[in-house]
C-alpha cells in the first residue's frame, strides 16, 4: 500500500494527540491522589532525558537506556529506530552519506559480533557523519556504539525474555543473558543469547519485455519462511589491570545461525510462445558458526592522557548449505518434475594486527598515529546435484557449480592533527593510506583468475568555529572507500527457480566516495547541508541470463553519482515530555552507460522523524516513534515511500530490578521496500514486505551489587570482517 506523507503525518498526530490527553489526564488523576482535598503538596518530577545531542563537528549522540530504543529485540532493529539511519535490505545508512560500518566503543566491529551485542547493555549510539582518518576508511559513515559503565567493583547480571507474535510471520522467542564479575584487579564478562521461532520476507517481482520481437513478463513470488532452529550469540572475556594507567584483556566470543525453514518461489511466465508456470520448493538447512579472538593491551603513556593501543584478532567464519530443491513445472500443458540439492561449504579466515597511538601536546592539540595489517583468506566449494526421481540418481550440474578462492592482504597507516587557534576556532586534518593486494580464482563460467595491487589514499579536514555561546559553525570534507563484500566477489550461485538465481560479481571494483558538509547549531537548532560524490559506487540489478527467461541477481558498479542533503533537527524537554524531531531532503543522480539503464526523473526524497517519550511519575512511561522515508527517484531507479509507527509502555517494579514492557511496532505495517527500474530492455518492479508489523512483551530482571564494569573489552579495527556477511 502506498502511504502519502499527508496520511503518514494525520495518523502520526491522531496517535501524539491521545498519547498527550492521556498523559494530562493521567498526571491530573495522581495529584489528586497525592494532594486530597485538593491541597497543593510538593511534588518532585524528575526532568525527561534528551533523546539525542548534537555535536559541533555534526556527530549525533543518541541515547539508548531507558527509552524506547531499549526495547529493541536486536541492535540491527535499534539502529533502524535511530534519526537519521536507514536500515534495508542487509545495509545499515546514514542519510546522505551511504553505508555505515559499526564501532563497539571506539573500535570497529563486524557485523556478526555486532549482531551479539545485547541490547540491555548499550549506552548509547555516536552516529559520525564526517569521521577523521583515525577511522577505518572502509564505509562512508561511522557508527559507534557505547555500552554502559558503572562506579565499584562487584557482581552485576540481567536476564531478559522478549515473546514476540506477529500476524505475517508468526512467533518467535529471544532469551539474553548478560553477567559481569570484578574483583581488585581482574575482570570478567560473559554473555548469551538465544533466538528461536518463525521469520518471514516475501518478495513480489515482476519482470517485463514490452518489445513485441521478444516479450516476456515474468510474475515471480519469493516467500521465506524462516525457522531459527537455533540462532544464539555468546561470548566471555577477562581482564587483568596492571595499574590505572595499563590493562591486558582477552576476549573469546562467537554466534551460531542454525536455519531452517523453506523457500517457496512462484513464477509465471508469458512471452510469444505461450503460457508456463514454475513452482520451486527450497528445504532450508543452512548452519553458520563463527568465531572470535581478541588479545588487547592498553595504556596511558604520560600525565597529560596520552594512550597506546596494540592488538591483535582471529576471526573464522564456517558455513555449510544443504539446501534440497523440489521443482514442478507447467509447460505447453505439460507437467514435470525435478529435484536438485545445493551443497555449499565456505570458510573465511581473517587475522589482523594493529597499533594506535595518541600524543596529547597540551590541552587543545593532540596528533593521532597508527598502523594496521590483515589478511583474509575465503574458500568456498559449491556442488549442485539434479535429478528425475525424488530419492535417488542425482547426477553433478558444472554450470552451477564452483570453486572459489580469494587472498586478501591490506596494510594500512594513518595519522591524525587537531588543534585550536584562539578560543572560538578549532580545526582537525588527516589522513590514511592503506595498499592492497589481492588475488581470486574461481571456476564459474570458466576458470578465471585475477590478481591486483592498488594504494589508496584519504585525506579528511574538519573546520569548527564557536560564534557565540548560541551559535557554533563547523565544515568538514571525508574521503572514503567501500570494498565489496567476499561473498559479493564469489560468483557462487544461490538458487531462486530455474530463471532467477543470485550470484556474485568478481568483476566488482571498490567505490570510492568525497563527501563535503556545512552546518550550524543555533540553540537547539541543528543544520546541515551537504555534497557527496561516489566514484563507481557498488548496486544490484536484475541482469539477462544466457536463456531467453533467465535473470541473474548480481551486485555491480555504475558509473557515479551525486547526493545533495539538508537536514534540520530540533529536540526539547519538559517534566513529562521528551521529543526529537528531524526533516531531511535528499537529491541523488546516478550515472551509468554501461549496462543499458533507461534514465527516469531525478526528485527529492523527504524523511521525517519523530520520537517521543511521556512519563506518568510512579506509574509509568509511554514511547511514541514515526519515521517517514518519502519516495526517491535518483536517475537510474525509483523507491517507493515507506514508514514506521511504534508505540511502547513501559513500568517497572521491584525498586527498578525488574521492567516490563509492551511495544506495538509498525502498527499500520508501511515498512515496505519496493520500486521499480528499466536496465537491457526489462521493466522491473520489485516489493519486499518484511516482519516489522508485531507485539512484543519484553521482561527484564537486574541483579547484582555492582556499580562499575571494569572490563574494558576492545576489539582491533577490523574492516575485513564487515566484509564477510
Amino acid at each position: 500500500m502506498r502511504f502519502s506523507v499527508t496520511n503518514f503525518i494525520y495518523r502520526y498526530c491522531m496517535i501524539l494527540y491521545a498519547i498527550t490527553v492521556n498523559a494530562q489526564s493521567s498526571k491530573t488523576i495522581q495529584e489528586k491522589i497525592v494532594t486530597p482535598n485538593n491541597e497543593l503538596n510538593e511534588v518532585v518530577i524528575k526532568k525527561q532525558a534528551s533523546l539525542v545531542k548534537y555535536a559541533a563537528n555534526g556527530t549525533l549522540d543518541v541515547n539508548v537506556a531507558n527509552t524506547l530504543l531499549s526495547t529493541s529485540s536486536s541492535v540491527n532493529e535499534l539502529l533502524g529506530r535511530v534519526p537519521n539511519v536507514i536500515v534495508a535490505e542487509g545495509q545499515i545508512s546514514v542519510l546522505g552519506r551511504g553505508e555505515a560500518i559499526i564501532y563497539l566503543n571506539g573500535i570497529l566491529i563486524n557485523y556478526e559480533r555486532f549482531a551479539a551485542i545485547p541490547v540491555s547493555q548499550i549506552l548509547k549510539i555516536e552516529v559520525i557523519s564526517n569521521p577523521s582518518s583515525k577511522y577505518d576508511a572502509e564505509g562512508k559513515a561511522v557508527i559507534n556504539i557505547i555500552t554502559k559503565k558503572n562506579i565499584e567493583n562487584g557482581m552485576l547480571g540481567s536476564a531478559s525474555q522478549q515473546v514476540t507474535v506477529s500476524e505475517f510471520a508468526g512467533t518467535s522467542t529471544n532469551t539474553l543473558l548478560d553477567f559481569n564479575y570484578t574483583k581488585g584487579k581482574f575482570s570478567f564478562i560473559t554473555n548469551y543469547g538465544l533466538q528461536l521461532g518463525k521469520g518471514r520476507e516475501l518478495l513480489y517481482t515482476t519482470r517485463t519485455r514490452p518489445n513485441p520481437d521478444e516479450y516476456m513478463r515474468s510474475e515471480l513470488t519469493t516467500d521465506w519462511k524462516r525457522q531459527f532452529n537455533n540462532y544464539s550469540n555468546f561470548g566471555f572475556g577477562l581482564q587483568y589491570t596492571f595499574s590505572e594507567k595499563n590493562y591486558i584483556s582477552l576476549a573469546y566470543s562467537g554466534n551460531i545461525e542454525d536455519l531452517g525453514g523453506v523457500v517457496e518461489s512462484r513464477n509465471s511466465i508469458s512471452n510469444n510462445v505461450g503460457n508456463s508456470f514454475y513452482a520451486t520448493d527450497i528445504a532450508k538447512n543452512d548452519v553458520l558458526l563463527n568465531q572470535f579472538i581478541n588479545l588487547n593491551y592498553n595504556a596511558i603513556t604520560d600525565s597529560k592522557g596520552s594512550s597506546l593501543f596494540i592488538g591483535t584478532q582471529y576471526s573464522n567464519y564456517n558455513g555449510t548449505v544443504k539446501d534440497f530443491i523440489d521443482e514442478n513445472s507447467w509447460v505447453e500443458e505439460r507437467n514435470a518434475e525435478k529435484y536438485l540439492k545445493n551443497n555449499v561449504d565456505n570458510t573465511i579466515n581473517i587475522i589482523s594486527i594493529q597499533a594506535d597511538y595518541s600524543k596529547k601536546i597540551n590541552e587543545n592539540t593532540k596528533l593521532e598515529t597508527g598502523a594496521k595489517f590483515s589478511n583474509a583468506k575465503v574458500q568456498s566449494g559449491t556442488d549442485f546435484l539434479v535429478s528425475d526421481v525424488e530419492n535417488g540418481g542425482f547426477e553433478p550440474d558444472d554450470q552451477l557449480s564452483s570453486d572459489f578462492r580469494y587472498v586478501e592482504k591490506i596494510s594500512a597507516a594513518y595519522f591524525n592533527y587537531g588543534s585550536s587557534l584562539g578560543e572560538k576556532f578549532s580545526f582537525s586534518f588527516g589522513a590514511r593510506g592503506e595498499w592492497t593486494n589481492y588475488n581470486l580464482y574461481t571456476t564459474a563460467n570458466g576458470i578465471q583468475e585475477f590478481k591486483k595491487s592498488y594504494g589508496n589514499f584519504f585525506p579528511n579536514v574538519l573546520l569548527n568555529m564557536d560564534v557565540s555561546d548560541d551559535l557554533k559553525l563547523h565544515a568538514s570534507y571525508v574521503s572514503r572507500i567501500t570494498r565489496p563484500r567476499y561473498q559479493g566477489l564469489n560468483p557462487f550461485v544461490i538458487y531462486q527457480d530455474p530463471f532467477t538465481t543470485i550470484e556474485g560479481n568478481p568483476n566488482l571494483l571498490p567505490e570510492k566516495t568525497h563527501a563535503f558538509e556545512i552546518g550550524s547549531m543555533y540553540k537547539k537548532f541543528d543544520f546541515k547541508i551537504g555534497y557527496t560524490y561516489k566514484i563507481d559506487p557498488i548496486s544490484g540489478a536484475a541482469l539477462r541470463g544466457d536463456t531467453p527467461n533467465s535473470y541473474i541477481l548480481r551486485s555491480l558498479n555504475i558509473e557515479k553519482e551525486h547526493t545533495f542533503f539538508t537536514s534540520l533537527s530540533r529536540s526539547f524537554t519538559n517534566k513529562w515530555w521528551s521529543s526529537t524531531n528531524t526533516i531531511s531532503m535528499n537529491l541523488s543522480k546516478s550515472i551509468d552507460n554501461f549496462y543499458e539503464y533507461a534514465l527516469g526523473p531525478v526528485k527529492p526524497q523527504i524523511y521525517l522523524y519523530s520520537n517521543n517519550t511521556f512519563t506518568i511519575p510512579n506509574l509509568f512511561k509511554v514511547q511514541l516513534l514515526a519515521w517517514y522515508l518519502g519516495d526517491k527517484s535518483y536517475g537510474l531507479r525509483s523507491e517507493n515511500s515507506r514508514s514506521t509507527v511504534t508505540v511502547g509502555i513501559e513500568r517497572n517494579f521491584l525498586k527498578e530490578a525488574l521492567k516490563i514492557n509492551f511495544t506495538a511496532n509498525d502498527i499500520f505495517h508501511d515498512f515496505m521496500v519496493s520500486g521499480n527500474y528499466d536496465v537491457g530492455q526489462t521493466e522491473i518492479y520489485y516489493h519486499r514486505t518484511y516482519t516489522t508489523n508485531y507485539f512484543k512483551l519484553i521482561a527484564t530482571y537486574s541483579f547484582g551489587n555492582s556499580k562499575k564494569q571494569a572490563f574494558k573489552k576492545t576489539e582491533i579495527e577490523q574492516s575485513e570482517n564487515n566484509r564477510a556477511r
